[in-house]
């Protein structure tokens, strides 16, 4: 729940966020707690119905009945639709202060059971789909001389984790390009922030559930969930500072120590994989 003193501070107020991927999950989270602290949204997504259901939710959270929640259908993989979309709202509405790349699917199997198609559609929908947003806002950003990118990232986009081989590698390359942004970009005074969460308690997570090699639904028994608006709230937070790498949960320590110590890490991650190995009697 976002802090009473921080809702009286208003840090939002009059500023915009234009927040993709943010009819569900971690985004919706972030959309409601932007808008409690001031600030007009405009949510983007696949589905409409869904969109407009999110939207509703998130104005029932304004605090001036002037704040705008604005809604954009589009397929984010879909450059052509992004910059017609994007730059027909910038147009009508302006810049966003900041734009949330939240975006993204993952449906993990083992390695040797993936088609090509998979690993193109979580290339296309996790990656491009963030890249074509920071594409078509970019040059706005140059312009002015100011803007916030807020890009999604995972646990897995510094762990390879098992069953992820579709997944892991799009997470990778958020984290390389958000750095490459943060570098090049710095003396346009554009702030960049990387998100890297822990397992959340979303839609997307109890899909991945269905596909996922058992041995990681084993594993993942004993790691614990955290709920979308606890992520959000710490998002927020990370935003506020300006902090180029943002954890939640466990992520944090995982992190440092994959740095530091990556051995220790992988002894961590062979031990679960071989006790959930041994529990399904499975001897490879």
């Amino acid at each position: 729940m976002v802090k009473k003193k921080l809702i009286l501070r208003q840090p939002f107020k009059g500023k915009w966020a234009i927040i993709s991927g943010g009819s569900k999950g971690i985004g919706k989270a972030t959309a409601k707690i932007f808008v409690q602290l001031g600030g007009n949204v405009c949510i983007v997504a696949r589905t409409l119905e869904t969109l407009n259901i999110a939207a509703e939710e998130i104005k029932s959270l304004r605090v001036d009945e002037n704040q705008l929640v604005e809604v954009i259908s589009c397929d984010m993989s879909n450059m052509e639709q992004v910059e017609r979309l994007f730059k027909g709202y910038i147009k009508e509405i302006g810049v966003p202060d900041y734009s949330f790349n939240f975006v993204g699917i993952s449906y993990p199997n083992y390695t040797d059971r993936l088609t090509i198609e998979d690993y193109k559609f979580h290339m296309d929908t996790n990656f491009f789909g963030q890249l074509n947003s920071i594409l078509t806002i970019l040059p706005y950003y140059m312009e002015r001389k100011e803007g916030y990118f807020i890009n999604m990232s995972s646990l897995a986009g510094y762990i390879g984790v098992m069953g992820y081989a579709a997944y892991t590698p799009t997470k990778f390359a958020i984290v390389g390009l958000s750095e490459v942004l943060r570098n090049e970009y710095k003396a346009y005074n554009i702030k960049v922030s990387i998100v890297y969460p822990p397992d959340t308690d979303t839609f997307g997570l109890h899909e991945e559930a269905k596909t996922r090699p058992e041995e990681l639904n084993i594993i993942a028994e004993k790691a614990g969930l955290m709920q979308p608006d606890e992520v959000a709230e710490i998002i927020i937070k990370g935003v506020l500072k300006e902090k180029l790498y943002i954890h939640a949960g466990s992520s944090k320590v995982y992190w440092r120590i994959m740095r530091l110590f990556p051995k220790l890490v992988h002894k961590f991650t062979d031990g679960d994989l071989k006790k959930a190995r041994k529990k399904l009697g499975k001897i490879i």
